[in-house]
Parts: C-alpha cells; sequence; structure tokens
C-alpha cells in the first residue's frame, strides 16, 4: 500500500481543533431499560455498571455491544470501575461467543463521537463483532444486503445459557 502525504492539509484540520460535533440531546435508546424487558430488548447480561446487549443492525452474526449505564458521549467521563466493568464484561462476552459460534477473532472497538461513525453519539458504547476467515462477501457492496446465517432469538438464547454457565463456572 502506498502512502501519500499531504500536510497542506493540516490547516483544513487546525481549524477543527476549537469545533465539537455537539451530540444528539436526549436519553439514548439504551438508558433505562427496565430489567423486565431485558429478554424483549435483547440484553444478555447485566452488571453494577454495564450490560451486554445484542446489536439488532448487526455487521455480522453474534455481534453485540457492552455499554455503561452512565449516558456520556465521553469516554473520559467513565470512571475506573466502570471501564475496568466494560472489559472484564467484553471478555465475558468473547468467551460466550467462542463457546457458541466459534469465530476465529474478534473487532472490539467503540466509535467516539458522529463523526467517528457513532451512530448513537450520546451514549458510549463498545462493540464485540466476531469475525471468521471469509466472512466478507460481494453482498454488501453489490447487492447492498448483509447476509447473516444465524437467527437472532435462537443465538440470544444460546449466548445467554453460555453467559450464564460461564459466571457459575459451570462452562468447560
Amino acid at each position: 500500500m502506498q502512502r501519500m502525504y499531504s500536510p497542506w492539509r493540516e490547516i483544513y484540520m487546525q481549524s477543527f481543533k476549537d469545533e465539537k460535533p455537539a451530540p444528539s440531546e436526549g436519553k439514548s435508546i439504551f438508558a433505562d431499560i427496565p430489567p423486565e424487558e431485558d429478554e424483549e430488548r435483547y440484553v444478555l447480561c447485566r452488571g453494577e455498571r454495564c450490560f451486554a446487549i445484542m446489536n439488532l443492525y448487526p455487521y455480522n452474526c453474534g455481534h453485540l455491544m457492552v455499554i455503561p449505564y452512565k449516558q456520556t458521549p465521553e469516554f473520559t467521563d467513565l470512571d475506573d470501575p466502570t471501564r475496568l466493568e466494560i472489559m472484564q464484561m467484553s471478555d465475558l462476552c468473547m468467551r460466550a461467543l467462542k463457546m457458541t459460534l466459534k469465530p476465529q477473532g474478534f473487532n472490539l472497538g467503540a466509535n467516539l463521537g458522529k463523526v467517528a461513525g457513532g451512530s448513537v453519539d450520546t451514549h458510549i458504547h463498545f462493540h464485540i463483532v466476531p469475525r471468521w476467515e471469509g466472512d466478507t462477501n460481494f453482498m454488501p457492496v453489490l447487492g447492498d444486503t448483509k447476509v447473516l446465517s444465524n437467527d437472532l432469538r435462537k443465538t440470544y438464547v444460546q449466548l445467554r445459557e453460555a453467559i450464564a454457565a460461564l459466571r457459575s463456572g459451570d462452562a468447560g
């Protein structure tokens, strides 16, 4: 891959250094999900400071998110115990995904801000996307269609069972 450096664009980039796109207003779709709606909303598990939920518009089968209860667009607004629990829950979810869907790898990350691709820019959330060799194909490019080979409800049930087994120490 060749790289082309364009230092003249620095002036353009510097023009934004004091501007920050304002996040959307109001409560996010992730705020205040009552526990009695967990199954209906595909919440996989809850911790003291965050929860894991399946993505209803997945990039890949088993795509889920770990979300702090505190609604903030800023990573720096999260305290250390919250950041630690997010990482621990991400690990738990990836272990459950390995047990159920057997991915060969993962994408793990967050889109911080609208310009970074954050569609819910008022509430930081962390994506876990399982990956398999050859899981990309021509359908999204040519057909504007994503092919998902797993049933969302079935995957939800399998993941909840795997998470429960991991939490109880019964996973093999």
